[in-house]
């Protein structure tokens, strides 16, 4: 596995060494030895989530509470997104910057979100099934978050306005401006 910082150093991208042959083809796509000698942290991940959406599918910008904070691991098992992070820690010379990657199934690539991050990603394919490694579990009325379309942050999601497709509760966000972030750059969230 090779693994690379962005722009956003604490954002990290993965990307597996693919053996091909007449069969097929297998790669890692986690080991956790080597993605925590890189990172210089344990990350324990406790859960697997899997999405399916279709083409035009805008999730986020989320995140959770201080107390129920996630790291994420996103892979694509099917089809193509735009992976999007935003940096939600005040006081970090990147805060509110944005990150897009596209990952795919055929790029293979992966991307990890730390703790006091933002993350959403949206469909480019006709539909895409998504995998997401967590390290804290799900809690009901936890979940924080931005619009996707705020202004002050102006992400290119790629996909055209009248066709994009959002939950209730995305619509209801807030914009990035008026929303509080619990999480304060230089502390530890593991």
């Amino acid at each position: 596995m090779k693994y690379s910082k962005l722009e956003i150093p604490d954002v990290i991208l993965c990307e597996p060494l693919i053996h091909n042959d007449y069969r097929g083809f297998v790669y890692e796509s986690y080991k956790k030895k080597s993605f925590e000698e890189f990172l210089g942290f344990e990350v324990k991940f406790c859960q697997d989530n899997i999405l399916y959406n279709n083409h035009g599918v805008i999730r986020g910008l989320h995140t959770n509470t201080s107390s129920f904070v996630q790291s994420k691991l996103v892979n694509v098992l099917k089809g193509r997104i735009l992976d999007v992070v935003v940096d939600f820690r005040v006081g970090s010379p990147t805060f509110g910057k944005s990150i897009s990657v596209e990952l795919s199934s055929e790029n293979k690539k992966q991307l990890f979100i730390p703790r006091g991050f933002l993350h959403g990603f949206s469909v480019l394919s006709e539909d895409a099934l998504v995998m997401i490694k967590i390290d804290n579990y799900l809690a009901n009325g936890q979940s924080i978050g931005v619009k996707y379309d705020d202004e002050f942050l102006n992400i290119d999601w790629k996909i055209p306005k009248e066709k994009v497709i959002l939950s209730l509760a995305d619509k209801e966000l807030n914009d990035f401006k008026e929303d509080l972030s619990p999480f304060i750059y230089g502390e530890s969230f593991y």
